[in-house]
């Protein structure tokens, strides 16, 4: 358990939170949102020991182990991938080295034959004769293959090395684990097989992650950064923003009957409890639930940008023909032949590893590069805005302010109360609209290159990686936008909720040629496990 006491942190005069008094116990998996900057990784921390909070304290149970998933890949480029996964129990690894010390001696004495002893006996008490099977069993679980569990960390691969940081956190059973965005640089296979390890997992989770889809399979609480406090709240991510809009929608509606309100909030937590996430404990949290007056329900501070693409005109039957698209760079083919046709107005999630493949794809049908081979062709109703993946180009050196920035690409000459009340819906709100754009932070310049999508009025959207850079807030508002738009979009994203609610079509580049179905994400990938068995 791990208890946190009047905890605050200040830097300088600005506050970013006070007065935190949680506990976190044994069996629960608890989320850190907030919007950016909030300090959700800062708290990560202080819990940790990492920083030190300006006031209060927190303490751990003696005794007790926690682990750490570390952000430097290159921290342990010398070591074998098996010591640097053993290394998250850093005891039982100091306990390894320094037997191993002993027995290389080679004036081999009695004072260290009984120390010897003496630590093998710690060895097996913190299970070190098992290290080495359970960091291949993470290792395996996690994608890498046994081929490279004797490897020096220098010659894996960067996806490669973030899963073995990750093994190294969930090593040795640790009785509190922190992790911050470990779904970042995972695939699918691996982002559902440490879902399952931390729905199964006994001991205290601790996460700060983006993906929703994450967040509501293994969470059990949230723990919410907003006004300078954090509240903790039982359920999932879902169940913490519905309550969040209702508790909005309560406040703005003061005037209607409580027996009202008491009635919607019944009907939402039913609908809430029966979340498979840690099944263990669905009674325990049922109760809670059930316990949960109108009271708790506190209006979040949150802002979402309003986000609502509208096209100028319909599209008609025919959409996109890709014919045998080929393409070769820096002499690796990239795009080997090929081939589909979408119709009307599909919705198609371009996923899979092929991360250059799809950016490619994207590049060249909306006219940003030429293919080798092969060709493409849109329907003839069709008008296109596309959204890169890498945005530089529009933001580096441009000396415009925001609102000259989003000026070049409205189609007509809009007043300066159109573009600032443009701006204001996405959250650049009073003197911000006179911000360089070229100092602007990533989800900054995202929410700018949506804004000049939305002013496209485009039918078609091609959208490489959209939800990068963005807070849960932007992202939750960009999926709601696409839900509803009235159009076709093509679009790659890991983020697996934003996938499974907008895509009614899946095309997974892999090494063996494209994949191509009418379907849905969740339906996809349970296809995809049953081929393989």
């Amino acid at each position: 358990m791990i208890n946190c006491q009047n905890v605050e942190l200040r830097f300088g005069d600005k506050k970013l939170f006070e007065d935190v008094n949680i506990k976190f116990t044994p069996g629960n998996c608890y989320g850190i949102i907030g919007a950016n900057g909030a300090g959700k990784s800062t708290f990560l921390k202080i819990l940790s020991g990492e920083i030190d909070s300006t006031g209060g304290h927190v303490q751990m149970e003696k005794g007790k182990r926690l682990a750490v998933l570390k952000q430097d890949q290159f921290a342990y480029e010398s070591e074998r991938v098996m010591d640097v996964v053993i290394m998250g129990h850093s005891r039982l690894h100091e306990v390894m080295e320094e037997k191993d010390a002993i027995y290389m001696k080679p004036d081999f004495s009695d004072e260290d034959g009984m120390k010897a002893a003496e630590l093998e006996g710690e060895f097996a008490e913190l299970g070190g004769y098992e290290a080495e099977t359970e960091a291949a069993q993470l290792l395996r679980g996690l994608g890498v293959s046994e081929d490279l569990h004797e490897k020096k960390m220098s010659e894996l691969a960067g996806s490669e090395k973030v899963k073995v940081l990750l093994a190294q956190a969930l090593f040795g059973n640790p009785d509190v684990l922190l992790l911050d965005e470990p779904t970042n640089n995972l695939d699918i296979a691996a982002v559902q097989w440490l879902e399952e390890f931390l729905i199964n997992f006994e001991n205290t989770v601790i996460v700060v992650s983006h993906d929703r889809h994450f967040l509501n399979q293994v969470c059990t609480h949230i723990a919410d950064i907003d006004y300078g406090k954090i509240e903790l709240y039982v359920g999932n991510y879902d169940f913490w923003y519905e309550s969040s809009q209702l508790a909005q929608k309560m406040a703005k509606e003061e005037n209607k009957k409580k027996e009202e309100k008491i009635k919607e909030l019944k009907e939402f937590i039913e609908r809430f409890s029966a979340n498979k996430s840690k099944s263990k404990q669905a009674t325990s949290r049922k109760k809670m639930l059930d316990n949960i007056t109108l009271d708790d329900l506190k209006p979040s501070s949150r802002r979402y940008p309003f986000i609502q693409f509208k096209p100028d005109r319909e599209l008609g039957k025919d959409l996109l023909v890709v014919e045998n698209l080929s393409k070769t760079i820096d002499g690796v083919k990239v795009l080997d032949n090929v081939n589909f046709t979408l119709r009307g107005n599909e919705k198609a999630a371009f996923v899979g590893d092929q991360e250059i493949a799809k950016t490619t794809l994207f590049k060249i049908i909306s006219g940003e590069m030429e293919p080798d081979s092969g060709s493409y062709k849109w329907g003839l109703t069709t008008s296109i805005s596309y959204f890169p993946k890498d945005n530089s180009e529009f933001f580096d050196g441009v000396d415009l302010n925001l609102a000259d920035w989003l000026r070049q690409y409205s189609p007509n000459d809009q007043t300066e109360t159109f573009i600032r009340g443009f701006l204001g819906r996405m959250l650049f709100s009073g003197e911000e609209v006179f911000k360089k754009a070229k100092v602007l932070s990533g989800g900054e310049k995202v929410r700018c290159m949506l804004s000049k999508m939305m002013l496209s009025g485009a039918n078609v959207l091609i959208m490489d990686e959209p939800t990068n850079h963005l807070d849960l807030e932007s992202i939750t508002a960009l999926n709601n936008g696409l839900i509803n738009f009235n159009g076709a979009v093509l679009f790659s994203s890991h983020d697996h909720e934003f996938v499974q609610t907008i895509a009614n079509r899946i095309i997974e580049f892999t090494p063996d040629g494209v994949i191509d179905k009418q379907t849905t994400y969740d339906e996809y990938i349970e296809d995809q496990k049953l081929q393989k068995k």
